[in-house]
């Protein structure tokens, strides 16, 4: 890892990462409303907390989320017990104006879910491969009123050898950018 110049990072970002192998082992209520609630205090634009997120847990509504996603995730995601869609409302309550920030404060509200699923042992892997009408379909989120922003897979991590053998190779957690790849002072002329 990149980070041996910054000493003060703390661990969580580093480890961090987004596997595709999951035990099918389900998450406590307690647990899954935590993630939640980590999420809940994000900070966002006016305080508007434009996230919404559905879930499934139960097998019912898992099979009917997991309906939805591409086959190329179903062929992973399918195991995990805990699925989520995560939308942004797209207009401001106060004044039903539209929200250029909805995305950007629902993508905040991602990542603390991620986080504090990390530090109960669990990891996430967010997705963009599902069928968008499918999805507000299954979920009952209004298109109009909510843009879809993607799908979570929630769960314990399970070895790599679980997965089909493409997919066994790209069970690694991932390597980052060169900081002056993405970070500029002044300008990036």
């Amino acid at each position: 890892m990149r980070t041996k110049n910054y000493p003060r990072l703390d661990s969580q970002f580093i480890e961090r990462w987004s596997p595709r192998a999951f035990l099918s082992d389900s998450i406590s209520a307690e647990d899954t409303a935590t993630l939640f609630e980590a999420a809940r205090w994000s900070p966002s634009c006016y305080n508007e907390q434009p996230w919404r997120f559905v879930y499934a847990t139960q097998t019912q509504d898992l099979e009917q989320f997991r309906s939805t996603l591409a086959e190329s995730n179903q062929v992973w995601a399918n195991s995990a017990p805990l699925l989520v869609y995560l939308f942004s409302k797209k207009t401001f309550s106060h004044n039903n104006n539209p929200n250029r920030w909805a995305d950007f404060d629902t993508g905040a509200a991602w990542m603390a879910l991620s986080l504090q699923a990390h530090k109960q042992g669990l990891y996430t892997h967010a997705m963009g491969g599902f069928d968008t009408d499918k999805a507000y379909a299954v979920t009952g989120v209004d298109s109009q009123e909510f843009n879809v922003v993607c799908a979570i897979a929630i769960g314990k991590r399970a070895d790599a050898d679980s997965l089909p053998g493409k997919l066994q190779n790209m069970e690694i957690p991932n390597d980052r950018k060169l900081l002056e790849e993405v970070v500029f002072q002044s300008s990036m002329g």
